[in-house]
């Protein structure tokens, strides 16, 4: 057990150093290319911050722990809008862009209703997972469309002392520390679960999730912090699609993922429920100052609290 616990925490800690690392990696090469910085939020953030996610529920597949593989995706998702985005918005104000509700929020609910849609019936096949990759390529590719169409700023980062060998190596180094911690956080978590009675699941949608959103939350707040607002923001949007429909669609071509009933009924519905109510706070901010501030902060991390009461009650 100490074994695992001591697994788990140093996986987490260097996934986080990982991340990070590999985020700069990523966001030097596109800067260096006058990339838009609501793009690099989605594409390089969103995906980049999503690999943790990606990794482990890859490898949560391969090892036959679907609990533990849904579990992080959907988790990650909950926390990412609850948390992450409700401590930015207490933290910074986070400007909403009239793209952002007409556009970037739609495509999120759309595919949040694929996913929900395709765990209907209990599982999830390697042809569910070829559609959501499908889907995934398809959003991301309309999304650099509408980003390159819409906003011709390119970000205010330096890019004079960028180093493109350094930033490629950097990427490297990070990816490659991001897949060891990921393995081994799955492995400790799936022996804390079976040493504590508690199910993958349950590990998936707190331990896991919480740790690999953990690059979110410092991505964001220092986006954020910087002014970078459309990149805070994209960072998350970027991060949920990928989580929803690339980190699932993944796992389940890897291996077909079963869908435990509670998946559905509770976890799922909490992704939905919490991203209609990501809009509507969206759509309201945008109605009158075009700012995400303190009192959405506060309600977004009242639904973190709510849906954590809810889980732990329902997993006794």
């Amino acid at each position: 057990m100490v074994v695992a616990i001591i697994a788990v925490i140093i996986g987490l800690a260097v996934l986080v150093w990982s991340a990070d690392t590999f985020i700069d990696g990523a966001t030097e090469l596109a800067v260096k290319f006058n990339v838009p910085s609501f793009l690099i939020g989605v594409l390089i953030l969103g995906v980049g911050t999503s690999a943790p996610e990606m990794v482990v529920s890859a490898l949560s597949a391969f090892a036959g722990s679907p609990g533990l593989a849904l579990g992080n995706a959907y988790g990650s998702n909950i926390i990412n809008i609850t948390l992450v985005l409700g401590l930015t918005a207490i933290i910074s104000p986070i400007v909403i862009r009239s793209s952002v509700v007409k556009q970037d929020m739609i495509l999120l609910l759309a595919v949040t209703a694929l996913a929900a849609f395709q765990l209907v019936d209990g599982d999830l096949s390697r042809t569910d997972g070829i559609v959501l990759l499908v889907a995934l390529l398809a959003v991301m590719a309309l999304q650099i469309y509408l980003a390159l169409k819409n906003n011709t700023e390119a970000t205010d980062i330096d890019v004079k002392e960028v180093n493109v060998g350094k930033a490629f190596g950097t990427l490297i180094l990070g990816l490659v520390l991001l897949i060891a911690s990921s393995r081994a956080i799955v492995w400790g978590a799936v022996e804390l679960a079976t040493i504590w009675g508690m199910s993958e699941l349950l590990i998936g949608l707190t331990i896991v999730a919480i740790g690999t959103s953990l690059p979110e939350l410092v991505a964001s707040i220092v986006a954020a912090r910087r002014g970078e607002d459309d990149m805070a923001l994209g960072n998350i949007i970027g991060s949920n699609w990928c989580n929803t429909i690339g980190v699932v669609g993944f796992a389940a071509i890897i291996h077909p993922l079963a869908v435990e009933p509670q998946i559905l009924s509770r976890d799922m519905l909490a992704v939905g429920v919490i991203t209609a109510v990501l809009f509507i706070l969206s759509l309201i901010a945008f109605k009158r100052d075009g700012y995400l501030k303190v009192p959405s902060g506060v309600v977004l991390l009242s639904l973190f609290i709510g849906y954590s009461v809810w889980l732990f009650m329902s997993a006794v």
